[in-house]
């Protein structure tokens, strides 16, 4: 299905004013963009993972569905309060496996490597947990490089899309990320990676 420029902007907007058509008119727009994160995602899942990128997505659209009074400005404001609710869902998950697992040996894995769409989609509930914890932190000390990191690794978008749907510049996509990946490979504990 081809979107048209602002269609997705316009049906946000006829929600925002109540309109109960709206959201059944949004979601058919946005699931394959959603998908398309979910899928990344899961890509290189461990075997041992128990949710699936279909049940990802059923629960990111019924947490959008049960929303209430909220003004969606644009597409990229929606796109990354999404994102959002997909890291709610994964550390939940994560946080369910790792209380399964009490008691067993966790490896920790570096993150040497890089928190890039590769390593996204191989990190262990333990390290995503943490993970999570540190990106609150960062949250608080540099909320722009917090949503840079939620788009980039939890919604699987490239730096191009991530400049796009924060209406930043690439290059400031880039510094930020790069500040970001060593903050949190300094509160996890492990190697700061090389900056690309």
């Amino acid at each position: 299905m081809k979107i048209q420029p602002g269609e997705i902007t316009a049906k946000l907007q006829l929600w925002n004013e109540g309109d109960p058509e709206a959201l059944d008119q949004l979601m058919p727009l946005v699931l394959e963009e959603l998908r398309r994160c979910a899928y990344f995602y899961f890509n290189r899942e461990d075997a041992d993972h128990t949710l699936q990128p279909t049940a990802l997505i059923s629960e990111v659209c019924l947490r959008l569905m049960s929303l209430r009074k909220v003004q969606w400005e644009n597409r990229r404001q929606f796109f990354a309060f999404a994102g959002k609710l997909m890291r709610r869902v994964l550390i939940d998950a994560a946080k369910v496996r790792k209380a399964a697992k009490r008691g067993r040996h966790v490896e920790i894995v570096s993150l040497t490597g890089g928190m890039d769409r590769e390593a996204a989609a191989s990190v262990p509930p333990a390290i995503l947990l943490s993970l999570h914890e540190a990106l609150e932190q960062l949250e608080a000390l540099d909320p722009l490089a917090a949503q840079i990191v939620e788009l980039r690794f939890f919604a699987g978008l490239t730096g191009e899309e991530t400049a796009t749907a924060l209406g930043i510049s690439r290059t400031t996509v880039t510094r930020e990320w790069a500040m970001a990946k060593e903050f949190l490979a300094r509160e996890l504990g492990a190697p700061v990676p090389a900056v690309s």
